[in-house]
């Protein structure tokens, strides 16, 4: 027997607007079945597609402290990673650290942050991969 992955949670302070910065950012919809309002304590978004992994935002009383321990890596489906990463600023994340070119030119990622401060990071596209 094994197992397979559900959903990915996000703990955070405002669920409905955590999801609605993410939808943007992923490409994801809202779950049809799921009350995703601002007044409740848990937002499912899920791959129009059927193919990436639902993401669970859920409310939580404390705010962040600490490094991620698990993050996203995003990979642009079309374009290169330095113009994702600069919708990705122009969306309202924040670069954490930058890693481009950390074995040579066209190699490396960006560390990011959404708004509530959970790191993830910014791969080379699918069109830049050899």
């Amino acid at each position: 027997m094994v197992a397979f992955i559900s959903h990915v949670t996000i703990d955070c302070r405002e669920p409905y607007t955590l999801s609605e910065w993410w939808k943007d950012v992923l490409g994801y919809v809202e779950d049809p079945d799921d009350p995703n309002d601002p007044e409740h304590e848990e937002c499912y978004l899920k791959d129009p597609r059927g193919k990436g992994v639902p993401v669970l935002f859920i409310k939580v009383p404390e705010e962040k402290s600490v490094k991620n321990r698990l993050h996203f890596d995003l990979r642009p489906r079309t374009g290169e990673r330095n113009a994702e990463y600069q919708r990705l600023l122009r969306h309202g994340a924040t670069k954490v650290a930058d890693h481009r070119g950390i074995d040579g030119p066209g190699t490396g990622w960006v560390v990011m942050a959404d708004p509530e401060g959970n790191e993830f990071c910014v791969l080379r596209g699918e069109s830049e991969l050899g």
